[in-house]
């Protein structure tokens, strides 16, 4: 290995312009930098800002690091954000580690450490708050480093990114650093107009060769026949392995799994050794071994067997056998990463030696000194430390971060060598494996199983292979009935992915941007953000077909002329009769939908009925009848025969309905305990009848529409009705109509995105404007208004409207606490109680009147055409107030479907809300309040997951 000094003269060497804080820096490090990062880095010494896109483990964040180096060699101050805690508790470690602690702080919200140091690792969030607020800690900034830039698309987060981007002032320098994307080129564009300077470097060169392998009950095969990448677009089947193909073939023409090995792929058989005289990997295998065929299956997401294939047991032990350890087996199911741990511990694994165990249990036990004992058995502490001490763990977010954070340290540091996660890894966590393992290409979105998209599938593989350490990486894809090998291989052929904005204005950055530079200069800097950027690039596509068309109307119009009089005329009292017959059918179905309206919101609780179609067809038992709020449609909330909780709409019933049974259900029966659910639908199976209720038929309208049968005697009456080619003129005015209602559609598209963002923005105004929040014409801000500038959460102006109407004021610190979870609680699925448990009289009526204030909330936004603000939500407020009255941990999620680790996580966003309430209640009296339940609720495991 050369020497720090050889490194530096090589450099130079290289270089015919002079660069020397880059060739200091790279004198400092254990290996040569590769051709993006040299150019990303020379761009940003020369002073300009940086989009760097590259693949998942290429060394992107060197970039960044050269900026920071660069902020402390000219006495300038950097901030490097992240859109994780977790990633940010990472890369504060990394860089304490190179610049010491005295040069590095941490901000994430409730984390604060060394805030004023020349170098903060923050979340993006803290940086967006702390320009709103005008901090003086931003005085003296020189650069931004904003890693996972590609987060911008994400639909609840994505727009602080923006955000950040358009207000930083416009010396600062902005090193973005991004997954590979296939239009990093415009979003560069966009940069350069907000930014000024930037360069866009762009590399698809993975630094470890990626294998890609799929195995099919006892036999694993290579994807592609012969080459290490896949193809760049699309997926081509002739490159795909026939003898998986056929393996497939032979597996479903048999019906079940075959265990005996296949033809071309026998047990004990090995895939082509790749990569001879790789480096050994830490488990002592060699880091670049082919895998051999014949081998183990994966399991389902509780742990047994796919069908017949291998336990995860029997995976986990042939990649160890294979030298293919340390590995990730990505299941989308916390209760799957959990069963894979127990799994294990039954089966006896131990992947690492005895020793190296109890040193982890050791390292876990001062890590976890500040929980309690008698929460341990709560959080699963004996299942986790005794896993990890035989080298394996699950990685999912409903795990205490403190456990999370473990996990992490140990597997990057070649500890333990199997972990099972869930996707949320794969967010920016620096946690590569040698392996990386999918059981299913199927995931939960938060509305429905879909599969994964390229996108997700080359991120999670992106984790396999360790530069510096595998010459390879491994993904391993585990096939199960109806899994498509040409779906396999489109998804690993396909390398990029568009980036999407999903900007939009909020409340708060209304009021901010308002406060700030005026409502003028406001709505021009919105029209400058990467989503207007986008919609304004797509009209010029709409538009040029809108000129298409217009071309195809006139071919069209001459086509329709008839000698005997004006056509289109004709063709025009065609159409409205069309109209009107098309109408009347709808407003016969709008009638029946009122109908059954009013047939839901007759239901009672107990009343079973039958619902048609849909998602929710079946038979249902009412469990909470509609609530009546102003401008909502009735919803009754309904367990369906399948034990789901579900909300019914007219949509699920666009029919009147009627009770066909009753079925009795428990006073205090629990929607959330799926057992009080399961108990439920049996009553509801044994009460249905066994024939399905006759079906009530459509009244149809009696007679003729008077206007319509006069439109008929004009018909007859028109020249061109005589005309012998009317049918043929008939069909070219109709094409003339489609092409005409098309181009109207796309006249619309371009009238709807231009300006779009600005448009919204003025929405936000005109309403804020009416609710007092800003002063008439909206041009300043009031005071309620500058109480709404420090609110952050998602529902800004819900929470503002409780401080402003003191909904919150008699509330005592366990039960402000409490009221906060309601804004910031969002259940998973199926965990929607409708009648939460309340913890007193006092938050019944402050949830009542939350509710309330919603509902009208939501009407404005309704009229004005706004984005919804989300239903506030109960379910956690009885734990919130137990919890910050004192009560213990078991206690506290005693009964509940809550994991430990949301529950810590909800705590951590209730802590960081009651700090804003802090700041910004009117009364003395609140504000002393929240600072009392901040630390009612930041004690016992919620403390602990903080940083020393």
């Amino acid at each position: 290995m050369s020497t720090p000094a050889e490194r530096f003269a090589a450099s130079a060497a290289r270089s015919p312009a002079r660069n020397p804080q880059l060739e200091a820096f790279t004198a400092s490090l254990e290996f040569p930098l590769d051709d993006f990062q040299e150019q990303a880095c020379r761009a940003v010494e020369a002073g300009k800002g940086v989009l760097v896109a590259a693949p998942t483990g290429a060394g992107k964040t060197i970039v960044g690091e050269f900026a920071v180096h660069l902020a402390l060699a000219t006495g300038r101050k950097a901030f490097y954000t992240t859109p994780i805690k977790a990633l940010s508790n990472q890369k504060y470690a990394d860089l304490v580690r190179r610049h010491g602690a005295a040069n590095v702080g941490l901000l994430t919200g409730d984390s604060s450490i060394n805030g004023e140091a020349p170098v903060v690792v923050m979340t993006t969030e803290v940086l967006r708050n702390m320009m709103y607020a005008g901090s003086t800690t931003l005085r003296g900034l020189g650069f931004v480093v904003m890693d996972e830039v590609h987060y911008l698309a994400d639909r609840f987060r994505g727009a602080v990114w923006e955000e950040v981007i358009i207000h930083l002032a416009e010396d600062v320098q902005v090193v973005s650093l991004s997954a590979t994307v296939s239009n990093a080129e415009e979003f560069g564009a966009w940069l350069a107009t907000v930014r000024g300077n930037h360069e866009v470097i762009v590399s698809e060169h993975r630094p470890v060769p990626l294998w890609q392998h799929v195995m099919v009950g006892q036999g694993v095969y290579d994807l592609f026949v012969d080459e290490l990448a896949a193809p760049t677009t699309g997926a081509d089947a002739t490159r795909v392995n026939p003898e998986l193909l056929q393996a497939i073939r032979t597996t479903e023409q048999r019906g079940r799994w075959d265990d005996s090995g296949h033809r071309g792929g026998g047990r004990g058989g090995r895939l082509p050794h790749r990569g001879r005289g790789a480096p050994r990997g830490p488990g002592g295998g060699p880091g670049g071994r082919g895998m051999a065929r014949g081998g183990a299956g994966g399991g389902p997401a509780g742990g047994g067997r796919p069908g017949g294939g291998a336990t995860r047991s029997e995976v986990v032990a042939r990649l160890d056998r294979e030298g293919l350890l340390p590995a990730i087996t990505f299941i989308f199911s916390r209760v799957g990463c959990e069963g894979a741990v127990q799994q294990l511990l039954r089966d006896g694994v131990h992947l690492i030696p005895e020793a190296e165990g109890d040193r982890i249990r050791r390292t876990v036990e001062e890590r976890i000194q500040g929980l309690a004992e008698e929460d341990l058995g709560v959080l699963g502490y004996w299942d986790f430390v005794e896993g990890l001490s035989r080298g394996f763990a699950a990685h999912h977010a409903g795990m205490l971060p403190t456990f999370r954070e473990i996990v992490e340290e140990l597997f990057t540091a070649g500890r333990i060598r199997a972990v099972f996660a869930t996707e949320t890894l794969a967010l920016g966590i620096n946690m590569p494996a040698r392996t990386v393992v999918l059981e299913k290409l199927v995931k939960f979105n938060g509305e429905t199983h879909a599969d994964i998209t390229p996108a997700e599938y080359t991120q999670l593989t992106g984790r396999a292979g360790r530069r510096g350490i595998d010459i390879e990486g491994h993904a391993l894809v585990l096939w199960n009935r109806g899994l498509d090998p040409l779906s396999v291989a489109g998804l690993a052929s396909t390398r990029t992915y568009p980036l999407r904005s999903s900007f939009r204005p909020t409340y708060n950055m209304a009021v901010n941007l308002v406060a700030q530079v005026g409502r003028e200069t406001a709505r021009e800097i919105l029209e400058t953000s990467f989503a207007q950027f986008q919609a304004d690039r797509a009209v010029v596509g709409i538009a040029r077909a809108v000129r298409r068309n217009e071309e195809g109307l006139e071919g069209y119009s001459e086509g329709m002329a008839c000698h005997l009089g004006d056509f289109s005329e004709y063709a025009a009292i065609r159409h409205e009769i069309a109209r009107l017959e098309k109408d009347g059918a709808k407003a016969r179905s709008a009638s029946r939908r009122a109908e059954a309206a009013v047939s839901l919101e007759a239901l009672r609780i107990g009343d079973v009925i039958k619902v048609p179609s849909g998602r929710n067809a079946g038979y249902a038992v009412v469990v909470q009848p509609s609530k009546s709020y102003r401008g909502e449609a009735p919803a009754p909330t309904v367990v369906t025969e399948d034990k789901q909780l579900r909300k019914l709409t007219t949509v699920d019933v666009p029919e009147p309905v009627e009770a066909i049974a009753h079925v009795k259900v428990p006073p205090h029966f629990n929607a959330k305990s799926p057992k009080a659910r399961r108990d439920l639908a049996t009553s509801l199976r044994i009460a249905v009848p066994h024939d399905p209720p006759p079906k009530r038929r459509a009244e149809s309208q009696p007679g003729e529409d008077e206007k319509v049968a006069e439109l008929r005697r004009q018909l007859k009456a028109h020249p061109c009705h005589q005309c012998p080619d009317r049918e043929d003129h008939a069909r070219w005015a109709e094409r003339w109509w489609r092409l005409k209602r098309e181009t109207v559609g796309l006249q619309r598209k371009v009238e709807g995105r231009t300006n779009s963002v600005a448009r919204t923005f003025d929405r936000i105004c005109e309403l804020l404007t009416e609710m007092g929040y800003l002063a008439e014409g909206g041009t300043a801000v009031t005071p309620q208004g500058e109480n709404l500038r420090r609110l952050y959460t998602e529902k800004d102006l819900l929470a503002a409207e409780c401080l402003r109407l003191g909904v919150w004021k008699r509330l005592d610190p366990a039960g402000l606490a409490a009221i906060v979870s309601v804004l910031v609680h969002e259940p998973r699925r199926d965990e929607s109680d409708p009648s939460p448990r309340m913890p007193g009289d006092d938050v019944a009526e402050a949830v009542t009147e939350m509710n309330r204030l919603w509902s009208v909330l939501e009407d404005r936004e309704r009229d004005l055409g706004l984005p919804l603000t989300g239903d506030p939500d109960a379910g956690m407020a009885w734990m919130m107030h137990r919890w910050a009255s004192g009560q213990k941990l078991d206690y506290v999620l005693r009964g509940q479907d809550m994991a430990a680790g949301d529950f810590v996580r909800r705590c951590k966003q209730v802590v960081d809300l009651l700090g804003q309430i802090s700041d910004a209640a009117p009364e003395p009296q609140l504000r002393a309040t929240a600072r009392k339940a901040i630390d009612a609720v930041m004690r016992g495991v919620v403390a602990a997951d903080r940083l020393d």
